[in-house]
């Protein structure tokens, strides 16, 4: 039984249906609100590694394993990078040969547990990268937050904030490319982050509350020197770069916004996790709502808010049909509504926060395009 279901169960016989309904319901909540930091998402289904050999790896055949593009395989005290599926290698009915990049930490064995995670890095940005990069602390409003601080000669900075289940690391696929591009980068820990103060419930707030640190991060980059920023957000980080566009006091400074598979409506989003992490479909309206009451959240997404009007610098969406905690519809809504600024750039066959992954150079190079005229 899993483990939502059964407390659901030991609370009805103790406390009767209508109350267990309500306890269960708020252990649903917090089920999807404590999303920690630096796991694969509970939407990437458990593969079984068969074998490894010179520059190859044998997966559990699934639709996960076959999808196009480069990722991380993360395991118990293990983490590497695949990349495609190798069309000439011998593919049985149940496994699939992709290219294995490299083993950065640990051993890969037969019958290893593992996840693909779109992190393909792991480290900071001069072992990942080999860049000079310096570590910094950014003055926030529950305390100091980490940050790493890539220098590059020009005056617009890019500011990278990660989203639900992943920490500073995930940005390191982009920093590479982006230091290429001589943009300082200022990649951010916040609230709830390994090394960062922690939010005075416990609870994730689907970046309703977390854009505060990176405002204070907007600050810090003004004060030492930029003199615009380019917010660069994904998953619950991209909804942090909108709630800064509108409601920083330097919001003036910032010249655009790149959003990976934001998250536009927070109950679409929390359904998603919840019933991922083992919910049952029947307690997820009561999860909903007992995180709204626990977390403050608004009770509408944020397409339906003033937010999108208060858009006013360029913005560039990556997002795709495949995401199942991030609906694609509202990017496509927020692009319908706001052509003027808004660019959508459609990825198929990635999941939540992985639209780089998919097809890396075709990523960048939209990238590149969008950049250009904001340097």
């Amino acid at each position: 039984m899993r483990p939502v279901t059964a407390t659901a169960a030991a609370v009805t016989t103790l406390i009767g249906a209508g109350a267990a309904a309500v306890a269960a319901g708020r252990i649903a909540g917090d089920v999807a609100l404590k999303t920690p930091p630096g796991r694969p998402l509970p939407a990437d289904p458990e593969l079984t590694v068969h074998a490894t050999a010179a520059g190859q790896i044998t997966l559990t055949r699934s639709l996960t394993s076959l999808r196009p593009g480069t990722y991380g395989l993360a395991g118990k005290d293990v983490h590497a990078v695949i990349g495609p599926v190798l069309d000439r290698a011998h593919q049985a009915a149940d496994t699939v040969v992709r290219r294995l990049e490299r083993v950065g930490q640990g051993i890969l064995a037969p019958g290893d547990k593992v996840r693909m995670t779109p992190q393909v890095h792991s480290g900071d940005p001069g072992s990942a990268l080999g860049l000079d990069f310096r570590e910094a602390e950014i003055p926030g409003e529950l305390g100091a937050l980490p940050a790493w601080l890539v220098p590059a000669p020009r005056a617009t900075w890019v500011i990278t904030v990660h989203g639900i289940g992943t920490t500073r690391e995930h940005p390191l696929n982009l920093l590479g490319f982006l230091h290429g591009q001589q943009l300082p980068v200022l990649d951010i820990a916040h609230r709830g982050d390994p090394g960062a103060p922690r939010s005075p419930d416990g609870l994730g707030h689907l970046g309703e509350s977390e854009w505060r640190d990176l405002d204070a991060a907007i600050r810090f980059a003004v004060r030492n020197g930029a003199r615009r920023v380019i917010l660069y957000g994904w998953s619950t980080g991209a909804t942090m770069a909108l709630h800064a566009c509108a409601g920083s006091a330097h919001r003036d400074r910032i010249a655009g916004l790149v959003l990976d598979s934001p998250v536009l409506d927070w109950t679409d989003t929390l359904r998603g996790l919840a019933a991922a992490r083992g919910v049952p479909a029947a307690l997820l309206p009561l999860a909903v709502r007992a995180a709204q009451g626990r977390t403050g959240l608004g009770g509408t997404g944020l397409l339906d808010t003033s937010l999108p009007l208060s858009l006013h610098v360029p913005t560039l969406i990556f997002h795709g049909p495949d995401d199942t905690l991030a609906p694609w519809k509202h990017s496509r809504r927020l692009a319908a509504g706001r052509p003027d600024i808004v660019t959508l750039h459609t990825v198929d066959h990635a999941p939540h926060a992985a639209m780089w992954n998919a097809d890396p150079a075709r990523y960048e190079e939209t990238l590149r395009r969008f950049l250009t005229p904001l340097m």
